[in-house]
């Protein structure tokens, strides 16, 4: 992948961590950059960008803190995403990546094609949420 798309990919992970930009901003820039979805994997703290050629790149983040729960909290991962969407003065991306773990989330899939992020379990069990185009 070249340089300039890795760029983008981590200021759009910097952004998530750091509050700067918004989940529709960052999935508009990642879009106009050419992406179809990414994954994030909070067992090993990091998150896939994908083109749709089959190319990617695997970069760091930040660690969130807490273990991922054994069972999968589906309630619990919706009541954490409309916590996201309110815009709250009260929300964070690492306090919700926190608690999604406590919720037994190991990590999602953010599809631009589908318009849809699947939040995955340990176990496999997941919660979808569309999101609008």
């Amino acid at each position: 992948m070249d340089a300039e798309r890795i760029s983008i990919a981590q200021t759009c992970l910097n952004a998530a961590h750091d509050g700067s930009l918004s989940f529709p901003e960052i999935v508009g820039r990642l879009i106009a950059a050419g992406f179809e979805g990414y994954t994030v994997d909070y067992r090993r703290d990091s998150q896939t960008f994908y083109l749709p050629d089959g190319d990617s790149t695997v970069l760091a983040m930040p660690a969130h803190a807490g273990t991922i729960g054994a069972a999968f909290d589906a309630n619990e991962i919706e009541r954490l995403v409309r916590w996201a969407q309110s815009g709250g003065a009260d929300y964070s991306y690492q306090a919700f990546s926190a608690e999604a773990k406590t919720a037994g989330c190991a990590g999602y899939i953010v599809s631009f094609l589908g318009r849809r992020v699947v939040y995955f379990g340990r176990t496999a069990e997941t919660h979808v949420e569309v999101f609008a185009g």
